[in-house]
């Protein structure tokens, strides 16, 4: 998904306790710059700041990012020049979504794990039931009419 020009990511939305690859085709890209480092943080106040190299490929410079927790991410991109892309000064700033930790809501009360087991039990036992009454519904007048052959094992 692209969010701003010339910077995309390998998912629909951010989210927090996660990886994400971004792709940057930007200014520095497309001025052939040799090395480009992602400088990033957290947050409004730039929490846990990294910078890291990003890998030169077809597609743009790329890296794989672990998304910690916050409401933003910030990001701007440094060339090996020392020069910035930081957006006119402002930096590029993206929100990240919280972790969804229930699977299924019903009637606006969250459903548990042992709640889905459940429900995959259910839906295991329906399949043989209904593979049951097929095969009573397909052999059996056979068996009744004479119809139905054993086949007999060869001794």
């Amino acid at each position: 998904m692209e969010l701003v020009k010339n910077i995309f990511f390998n998912t629909d939305k951010l989210v927090e306790n996660s990886n994400v690859k971004i792709s940057y085709t930007g200014k520095f890209f497309q001025d052939n710059s040799e090395e480009v480092f992602i400088h990033y943080g957290f947050g409004l106040n730039w929490d846990n700041v990294n910078e890291l190299k990003m890998e030169k490929t077809e597609l743009g410079f790329q890296s794989e990012i672990y998304i910690g927790e916050g409401e933003t991410f910030n990001l701007c991109f440094k060339n090996n020049n020392n020069e910035w892309d930081n957006n006119n000064s402002q930096n590029y700033i993206f929100d990240i979504e919280k972790k969804q930790t229930e699977l299924l809501v019903l009637d606006d009360e969250p459903v548990s794990l042992g709640s889905v087991r459940k429900l995959r039990k259910t839906y295991l036992w329906s399949k043989k039931v209904r593979l049951a009454v097929y095969k009573i519904i397909t052999y059996f007048p056979k068996i009744l009419s004479g119809n139905y052959k054993r086949k007999l094992s060869e001794n």
